[in-house]
């Protein structure tokens, strides 16, 4: 499969190119091996990525799953909490797009640089 946007080949399950972070659309490729994975987010992630990834995964908001894990984990029991931790551990993380790793970490700050 190639990406639309960069042209480069990409593996035909992929939901991200690998080179320049574009979002795949799988269901129109034709690709019939296409299976969603359940991965931390390397992008949406407030402590481990797992409401992210789940968000990802389920494709709704990462706001609304967080606030849902908020609450379970305020519920008696506590499997909330465990059930995170357990995530944390198990679920792998994706790797970040190249459009998100090639962003300078100090964006707003203006460069050193002098014009000639």
């Amino acid at each position: 499969m190639n990406c639309p946007n960069c042209r480069r080949d990409i593996a035909d399950y992929s939901n991200f190119c690998y080179f320049c972070g574009t979002r795949q659309n799988v269901a129109q490729a034709g690709c019939a091996t296409y299976q969603k994975r359940l991965m931390r987010s390397a992008v949406d992630s407030k402590i481990a990525g797992v409401c992210g990834g789940i968000a990802e995964y389920l494709g709704v908001d990462s706001t609304l799953i967080r606030l849902i894990w908020i609450v379970a984990a305020i519920l008696p029991p506590f499997p909330a909490i465990i059930a995170y931790l357990v995530a944390w551990l198990i679920v792998p993380i994706a790797p970040v797009p190249l459009s998100a790793a090639s962003q300078p970490a100090s964006a707003g700050t203006p460069s050193t640089a002098q014009p000639v």
